[in-house]
């Protein structure tokens, strides 16, 4: 037993311990923040852009190799049979591409059996039920006579004079349609096997390669020829009659190969290398039943390669970046740089006159939950250089848009889900979240900190789960899909209580609105030549907002100043509110009508995608029900809060503790029953079906958790409502400078080190949607003045220029 004194002493020494933890938290953070603000880091960001863009311009130029190189010569394995080739994408094709791309080509595979193997392959690519049930020293032929598609296999086990002699007379043939349009050759291991591995068979074997370098070369100036390296072997499991036939005996045949047939005197007709199958047999020979034969998977990989090197080019996939050139600009993509130029030009004409004016730009609103704080003192107007500034500021920024997903400056890999891809950043940016948090300077329920906050860990998982691949997985694609919800319940309860308590249903306040929402992407638009209804999450929360001002703006307008007098007006709300649940019914239950309604031009011009409005369909649907959940909680709530029935107080429960207690109960069973049910989807479809009735059921446990404990509205993570704050701007660049392939695989500024480009690309990608963030707020400001007249006319001007827009885009690009 400790006595009194030294009791005391131990408490003290806690006491002072704790006080030293609290303190050294504090100067952390303070150091932190005062060596690494946002300027800073903008200006680091934009330097290490600078840097990558000069290193990787370099690597192009003088590296002389392109992506169909980099298809054929390298990759690796992201998981069992997925192969990433370096700095590119590999489109799986299905066979109705395949036939497509193919279609009246005759395709020619010689050698050995190895590369019968990959010939099999090839042709299951073309015709899944294709079995493996040719003679096995003979030739065999494949034929698709609805697409005219011709692929033989010639056998050919040893480089030599029968070889030679069929290369010739294909090279000599007149007739293109005598020769095939693509040649894939190689045979090495026969030569090796039937003698031996002896040097002199090796001399006689470059002999050989030297002899058909001529009529191969000559064959490659109109078709493509494929030579493919020979596989590794297994040694320890190789027959007593394969032996000789080893690691090294391969390697020396390999380079002879190399050397015969790689030589420069014809840049545009030569041979090309297929090498990324060996280096992918590499790592899987240990599992061939012989030693000789690859597993199948690893032979799938050889043949998607080469349809990737034939078909790219010409389908143009949009996950497939490998041999694809760059797209041609369209007549709104040269406009708008055109634009861009002549706004930078003009801006430095002024600068160099002397005309400058520095001013700070104004906090960024929350246009997404309809909250918006009035600056403490009035804005300086807008001069015509600070425009001209962040008009420039935008065409540098879309230029850097370009570079990463339309230019081949910088690579792109394909995405690969794992658990530890997606749940390790989740933790990490939870324990940060917690790190950064801050006493909230009003403690109602869903204040403005909570919002940001909630806004922004959303954002942050929505990001991981994106770029992660998350989406195979499918109950983080369930509880996303909840998160995508919770943005629109957002909507729906911010929009709602400011027209409920503030009455504004000016037309500057709704320009206001749809220009924040809308401007960043209608310059991607432009710029990336992608339609509207492609960056999907704009047009939807825009039509939901276009739908709440519609419900409250309509006669008769019901405000919360009017329902004070009487609870009619609050049954009439309610009656309104109905009105808005049966007309989303009608639309949600006739697909019919929802397709004549949004297929009328103009109408459909903002809606389709390829032509078709089906993915609007599909997004609009699957939420559906989330921003009329959205609305009514704000009205119960807003009732609630002006009948005094709710404590509020700092510290307080929402309720008294048995009805808080009781709904906390309520509302934990309901998260775990959720996600219980999320967690056992097999089908997505299915549970898509489900979606729009029960994801209320988190979303709204979520929020009671967190209000009814008077704690738990004191705090919020300041880390994450910085982030919730740009969470727009985040959710549409993520499109073009984070992902690519317009988010179909990964941007690679750092090559060959993947954990180090996701943190460069991620802290230059959250500095550029900051930036936007802050030029769309400023713009806005010269946009959308508050003078009727000159909104007006602004208004007119936009609409012609729109209108312009949509009738020069005569087609939409393909995907």
């Amino acid at each position: 037993m400790l006595d009194n004194s030294a009791a005391a002493r131990l408490s003290a020494c806690c006491h002072g311990g704790a006080k030293m933890a609290v303190l050294a938290y504090s100067l952390g953070k303070r150091e932190i923040n005062q060596y690494f603000n946002i300027k800073n880091a903008k200006l680091l960001s934009l330097v290490a852009v600078i840097l990558l863009s000069v290193f990787h311009s370099i690597s192009r130029y003088y590296g002389g190799r392109d992506t169909c190189e980099w298809l054929l010569s390298s990759g690796r394995f992201l998981g069992e049979n997925v192969w990433q080739p370096y700095g590119c994408m590999l489109h799986k094709y299905k066979n109705t591409e395949a036939k497509a791309c193919l279609q009246n080509k005759k395709i020619a595979f010689i050698g050995d059996s190895r590369i019968r193997q990959l010939f099999y392959s090839f042709i299951k690519i073309i015709n899944p039920e294709a079995r493996e049930d040719g003679n096995k020293h003979e030739n065999i032929p494949f034929a698709d006579r609805e697409f005219s598609v011709n692929v033989d296999f010639l056998w050919y086990a040893e480089v030599n004079n029968s070889m030679k002699g069929q290369l010739m007379s294909w090279a000599e043939a007149k007739r293109p349609s005598a020769k095939p349009d693509v040649i894939i050759i190689g045979a090495a291991t026969w030569s090796i096997k039937l003698h031996s591995g002896s040097s002199e068979t090796l001399l006689q074997y470059k002999a050989n390669l030297t002899s058909i370098a001529a009529p191969l070369e000559k064959l490659s100036e109109h078709n493509d020829v494929y030579w493919v390296l020979q596989d590794p072997v297994n040694e320890e499991v190789l027959s007593e009659n394969r032996k000789m036939i080893t690691n090294e005996q391969i390697d020396l045949y390999n380079a002879a190969a190399v050397r015969a047939l790689n030589h420069k005197r014809n840049a545009k007709a030569r041979v090309k290398f297929l090498e990324a199958s060996r280096q992918a047999a590499m790592e899987t020979i240990t599992q061939s039943v012989d030693g000789l034969h690859l597993p199948e998977s690893t032979r799938n990989v050889g043949a998607m390669i080469l349809m990737n090197s034939m078909c790219n080019k010409l389908l143009k996939p949009i996950d497939g970046s490998c041999c694809q050139s760059v797209p041609p600009l369209s007549v709104l993509q040269k406009l708008a740089a055109g634009f861009f130029l002549v706004a930078c030009v003009c801006f430095l004409v002024l600068h160099l006159l002397g005309y400058s004016r520095h001013r700070k730009s104004r906090p960024v609103p929350d246009v997404e939950s309809g909250e918006e704080k009035k600056p403490p003192t009035a804005a300086v107007p807008f001069s015509l250089q600070e425009a001209l500034q962040s008009v420039c500021k935008m065409g540098i920024i879309m230029l850097y848009f370009y570079l990463c997903d339309r230019a081949n400056l910088f690579m792109k890999e394909q995405k690969f889900y794992t658990h530890s891809t997606f749940f390790i950043p989740l933790i990490y940016i939870f324990v940060l979240g917690i790190f950064y948090n801050e006493n909230s300077k009003e403690t109602k329920l869903l204040n403005r900190e909570q919002t940001d906050e909630w806004k922004g860990w959303m954002q942050l998982v929505i990001l991981i789960y994106h770029i992660s691949g998350a989406s195979a997985f499918i109950p983080v694609y369930m509880h996303v899909r909840v998160l995508v919800a919770a943005y629109l319940f957002q909507t729906g309860y911010g929009h709602f209580s400011f027209f409920w308590l503030k009455g504004d249903f000016g037309l500057y306040r709704v320009c206001q609105v749809l220009f924040r929402l809308n401007f960043l992407v209608v310059v991607l638009c432009l710029v990336m030549d992608r339609p509207y209804q492609f960056y999907y999450f704009v047009p939807l929360v825009t039509f939901w907002f276009v739908v709440i001002y519609g419900t409250m703006a309509m006669w008769p307008q019901i405000l919360q100043i009017k329902a004070n007098g009487s609870g009619f007006w609050h049954l009439a709300l309610l009656l309104k509110l109905l009105g808005l649940l049966l007309f989303i019914c009608c639309f949600a239950y006739s697909q019919g009508l929802f397709e004549k309604v949004f297929s009328v031009w103009p109408i459909s011009k903002l809606f389709e995608l390829q032509g078709s409005i089906h993915e609007w369909w599909f997004r609009w649907k699957l939420d559906r029900f989330a921003v009329f959940h959205g609305m009514l909680f704000a009205f119960l709530y807003l009732v609630l809060q002006k009948c005094q029935v709710l404590s509020e107080g700092k510290g307080e429960p929402l309720f008294s503790i048995k009805i808080s207690n009781c709904l906390l109960f309520i509302s934990v069973v309901s998260f775990i029953t959720y996600s219980i049910w999320a967690s056992g989807c097999k089908n997505k479809t299915q549970c898509n079906e489900m979606h729009p009735y029960i994801s209320v059921v988190q979303i709204l446990a979520f929020v009671l958790i967190r209000n009814i404990p008077g704690y738990g509205r004191s705090l919020y993570s300041s880390f994450f409502a910085w982030f919730g704050k740009i969470s727009l701007e985040l959710f549409i660049c993520q499109y073009h400078i984070w992902l690519a392939a317009d988010t179909r695989g990964i941007l690679v500024l750092i090559p060959g080190n993947p954990s180090l480009n996701i943190i460069v690309s991620s802290f230059i990608f959250v500095c550029v949607a900051h930036e936007i963030s802050q030029i769309t707020n400023d713009l806005a400001q010269v946009a959308i003045p508050k003078e009727s007249g000159a909104l007006m006319k602004r208004l007119l001007a936009a609409a012609l220029l729109l209108g312009l827009i949509v009738l020069s885009d005569g087609g939409q690009p393909a995907y």
